[in-house]
Formats: C-alpha cells, structure tokens, sequence
C-alpha cells in the first residue's frame, strides 16, 4: 500500500529552495515502495516473456509425436527455449534477451 503523507507531516520540513526535507523513516518508506514496484515490474516482465516462450514451444510440440523424429537441431532449440530464463534476474537482462533461432 502506498503511504500518503499530509500537509503537516512534511509541509513544516520544507526548506528555503522549495525542497521537502524527509526524515530516514519517510526515506525508507519510498525506497521500500520503490523496490516493491521495480520487483512487480521485473515479475510482470517475465511472465509475459514466459507466456512468449511457452506459445513457441507448444507450437513446436509436434516435432516430438511418436510418427516423427526431432533433428538435433529441433531438440537444441526447444532446450535453447526452456532455458531461456535462467539468469534473468534484471530488468535489463530480460529486456535484452536473445531468442533463439527457429531451425
């Protein structure tokens, strides 16, 4: 939940410039809010990349029924999907993600 602050709470706290001087208490209640939503964000992201990688190996399940038979390259890009994730734990690195190369 987001803290709101009142007019009396910070509103005797500002200085000659205009800036609002926080105490560290109010310094960690925005840093903690800031951090939640960044993690949420991250989350967000990678579901969506998830729900990408899962709609492109379900499209390539049929190379794996029992009247075919995967090349190496098929099963290098369907192991390529699933790993797709590990090690994306930043905003940037899942932004950035190389996807692999349909065979």
């Amino acid at each position: 939940m987001v803290k709101t602050w009142t007019w009396n709470e910070v509103g005797d706290k500002v200085d000659s410039t205009g800036v609002v001087k926080l105490t560290q208490a109010q310094k960690q209640v925005i840093a903690d809010e800031w951090n939640e939503a960044e993690k949420k964000y991250k989350d967000q992201l990678l579901q969506a990349l998830r729900q990408k990688r899962n709609r492109i190996l379900k499209d390539t399940d049929w190379w794996g029924s029992s009247d075919n038979t995967m090349t190496d390259t098929q099963k290098k890009y369907r192991q390529d999907l699933r790993d797709l994730t590990t090690g994306l734990d930043t905003e940037e690195k899942i932004l950035n993600v190389t996807w692999p190369t349909k065979p």
